[in-house]
C-alpha cells in the first residue's frame, strides 16, 4: 500500500521548514504570499490530508459529535440526525452517525468506541432503559445529552417531545368521532415512549368517563413495518374488531394499513387509524394517516445546539437544561369520516 504523504513530504517538496508548513495550514497570515503559494502548490501536487488525530492531541478537542439512534431505518431519527448535524455543520462540527438498532448490547459497544476516540461529545436516544451503559459511559468524562428522552437527573442535558400529551390527542380525536372501542399497538414497553403514549390515551379515555380497560392493548416486539403487520393480524382476531387503533408510531400504523386493507377492512369507515411522529410516508400511504406530528429536525437541532455549548468557548457558564417540545395533531383521511360534523 502506498504510505500517507505527511507533513515532512510537503516540506520537502516545497523546501520550506515543517514549521512554515504549520503556518501555512494554521495560521497563513503569519506567511508570505509567495511561500504560501509554494506550499499550497505542494499541498494540492502530493495530495496532502492533515491528520485530523494528531491535531486533536494537540489541541486537546476533537471537532467530531457522535449520535446514537435508535434506529436508522425509522425516518424520524434521519429527521432528527439531520437537525443536529445542520446545527454541528454551523459551529464547524462535524457528526458521526450510529445506530444502535434498539439493542443494548450495540449500544454498549458504541459508547465505548466514543470513549476510545474521545469524541467532542455524544448525542444519544438509549437503548439500555436501565442506564447502566451510560452511567458506565460517564466515567470517561465525555458530555452527552439525550435526545428523545428526559434525562432522570439534573446531571445533564435533555431535549424530549411531551409523549403523554401526544397520546392524549391522538385519543381525543377518536373519541370525538365517536369511537369508544379502541386499541393501543405500542413497541416494546421497556420504552418511555410508548408507556408516556399509552399514558396520554388512558388521560383522555378518563376524561370521557371510560375506564382503562376499555383501551385494548397489542404489544409490538419493534416499532417497524412488519411489526405493524403482525399488530394488524392480531387485531383482525379480535372479538369484536375495535373500531379505531393508536399506534405508537407511523411504521406500525403503516404496517396495520397494510393488513387491514389486505383483509378488505375499510378505513377509515370500519377502523379509523392513527400513527404517530407524522413521518413523510405518513401522508402518502394508500389511506393517508392522520398522525401526532413530533417536530424531529428541531429535536436534532436542539440538542446538538446544546452540546455544543457544553462543550464550547462558553463552557463555563452551561447549565444543564431539559427541553421538552409539544406536538401537533396532522388529521387526514384515516380518520376523517370519523370526525366530520
Amino acid at each position: 500500500m502506498r504510505r500517507p504523504v505527511g507533513i515532512k513530504d510537503v516540506a520537502g517538496a516545497a523546501g520550506v521548514s515543517v514549521g512554515t508548513v504549520s503556518n501555512v495550514i494554521n495560521r497563513p497570515d503569519t506567511v508570505t504570499e509567495e511561500t504560501r503559494r509554494r506550499v499550497q502548490s505542494a499541498i494540492e501536487r502530493l495530495g496532502y490530508v492533515r491528520s485530523e488525530s494528531a491535531r486533536q492531541l494537540r489541541a486537546g478537542r476533537s471537532r467530531i459529535l457522535a449520535m446514537l439512534v435508535l434506529d436508522m431505518a425509522n425516518p424520524f431519527f434521519v429527521a432528527v440526525a439531520s437537525g443536529a448535524e445542520r446545527s454541528a455543520r454551523a459551529a464547524g462540527l462535524g457528526v458521526m452517525l450510529c445506530n444502535s438498532a434498539e439493542n443494548p448490547a450495540e449500544e454498549a459497544t458504541y459508547l465505548t468506541l466514543f470513549s476510545e476516540q474521545r469524541v467532542r461529545g455524544v448525542l444519544v436516544t438509549p437503548a439500555d432503559t436501565s442506564g447502566r451503559n451510560l452511567d458506565a459511559f460517564r466515567r470517561h468524562d465525555i458530555p452527552f445529552v439525550l435526545v428523545d428522552r428526559v434525562v432522570p437527573s439534573a446531571d445533564g442535558c435533555s431535549v424530549s417531545v411531551d409523549d403523554v400529551t401526544g397520546g392524549a390527542m391522538a385519543v381525543r380525536h377518536l373519541l370525538r368521532g365517536g369511537c369508544r372501542d379502541i386499541a393501543y399497538v405500542s413497541g416494546p414497553m421497556r420504552l418511555p415512549q410508548c408507556q408516556s403514549r399509552r399514558e396520554g390515551a388512558l388521560l383522555a379515555l378518563a376524561e370521557a368517563g371510560l375506564p382503562p380497560v376499555s383501551l385494548r392493548h397489542v404489544e409490538a416486539a419493534r416499532l417497524d413495518v412488519a411489526a405493524g403487520r403482525d399488530a394488524g393480524a392480531r387485531l383482525l382476531g379480535m372479538t369484536p374488531r375495535p373500531s379505531a387503533v393508536f399506534c405508537a408510531n407511523d411504521l406500525l400504523a403503516l404496517g396495520v394499513l397494510q393488513t387491514l386493507y389486505h383483509a378488505g377492512v375499510r378505513v377509515p369507515e370500519e377502523m379509523a387509524l392513527v400513527g404517530y411522529d407524522d413521518i413523510e410516508f405518513a401522508s402518502a400511504a394508500a389511506v393517508p394517516l392522520t398522525s401526532v406530528r413530533r417536530p424531529a429536525f428541531r429535536l436534532g437541532g436542539a440538542a446538538a445546539d446544546l452540546l455544543i455549548e457544553e462543550t464550547g468557548d462558553g463552557a463555563a457558564g452551561h447549565r444543564h437544561r431539559r427541553i421538552v417540545l409539544q406536538p401537533e395533531l396532522v388529521v387526514r383521511a384515516s380518520t376523517l369520516s370519523r370526525t366530520r360534523g
